[in-house]
């Protein structure tokens, strides 16, 4: 049976937590902007569960980073009436730590684990009977005294999230009932994102102020309410009642942020590119030890973006910078040898 009630456990927040950090996040499918595609094909399996009254199948969200995963989950615990369990993938370490948590839930509820791909490998393997046969399959003793014992679970749901999806092994995604990716989202989108936060932050904005904060937002909404929290300073600072384009600028400014939303990482990166390395090709230990970031950075947090833009491509011997971002930062492209 489904739970009725429609709170969410959240194991990593409290409440001396600041506020705004839920209070952005969408509720309902009406309140979550985007995703058009993604969110009918959930609709479709959230009521076929309820209508059967059985609890929902295993679902996997995976997609950049600040593109709402947590947020989707979120709405998806609300829409079929059951409580929400949240952890990290980083925060298990133990087969000790997952089988407690399993054990304590309850029938139809939700298990989201943030980061599935930085699961260890053996609470993977608890994972899989757990996920197809609600059984957790334990070790007790060692050597020639141990012995197994198989011990029933309530019938729960996990929905994982992952910004590597080629990291889960092929046992671990075969058991999930459905797999969504999440996709940068449309100007537009991002636009009614910026309006519904800045209601709710009780903040004034004129379309050209929204549109502008929209274009430097990386087409990700944790991006463009964070611009925001900072056009909301500069308003608060100034005492303006309504902000318009020149006033964001100002929150433009300070951040770094230019017209296509690129900070000044993203633009170190690419004069590494093209001023160091004639433009590419170069490979990503060469990029991260020049740039002196990990690897991991460059690959999850400014790479997907310079390739939505056109300004990277990637070779079979390394990045290269493209004509766009040269012109993007004024630089010459050098003519090449005809001969």
């Amino acid at each position: 049976m489904i739970p009725k009630d429609h709170s969410v456990k959240n194991m990593e927040q409290n409440e001396t937590q600041e506020p705004l950090y839920t209070a952005l996040r969408p509720q309902t499918w009406q309140e979550y902007i985007g995703q058009e595609k993604l969110k009918k094909s959930l609709s479709i399996i959230i009521e076929a569960a309820k209508k059967r009254n059985d609890v929902l199948e295993h679902l996997l969200f995976y997609g950049n980073s600040g593109l709402g995963k947590t947020s989707l989950a979120q709405v998806v615990a609300k829409e079929m009436g059951a409580k929400m369990t949240f952890c990290s993938g980083t925060s298990l370490e133990r087969s000790g730590d997952v089988a407690s948590l399993l054990t304590n839930l309850e029938d139809g509820e939700i298990l989201f684990i943030d980061e599935c791909h930085r699961l260890p490998r053996g609470i993977l393997e608890t994972l899989y009977s757990a996920m197809e046969d609600y059984k957790l399959h334990l070790v007790l003793g060692k050597g020639p005294m141990a012995r197994t014992m198989d011990l029933s679970l309530p019938r729960f749901t996990l929905i994982g999230a992952t910004t590597k999806m080629a990291q889960l092994p092929a046992p671990f995604r075969n058991r999930f009932g459905a797999i969504f990716q999440l996709n940068f989202y449309e100007q537009r989108d991002i636009e009614k994102i910026v309006e519904r936060s800045s209601s709710i932050l009780q903040l004034q904005l004129t379309k050209e102020a929204i549109a502008a904060i929209a274009s430097r937002s990386r087409f990700t909404p944790r991006v463009a309410n964070r611009i925001l929290k900072r056009v909301r300073d500069i308003a608060t600072i100034n005492e303006i009642g309504l902000v318009n384009e020149k006033h964001a600028a100002e929150a433009f400014g300070f951040l770094e942020i230019d017209e296509l939303g690129l900070e000044p990482d993203d633009r170190k990166i690419l004069r590494i590119i093209i001023q160091k390395f004639s433009g590419g090709p170069v490979g990503i230990q060469a990029l991260a030890a020049m740039a002196a970031e990990e690897q991991e950075t460059i690959l999850d947090v400014y790479e997907p973006y310079l390739l939505q833009l056109g300004f990277l491509e990637r070779t079979p011997r390394g990045r290269v910078a493209t004509p766009r971002a040269y012109k993007h930062l004024d630089i010459t492209l050098p003519q090449k040898d005809l001969f």
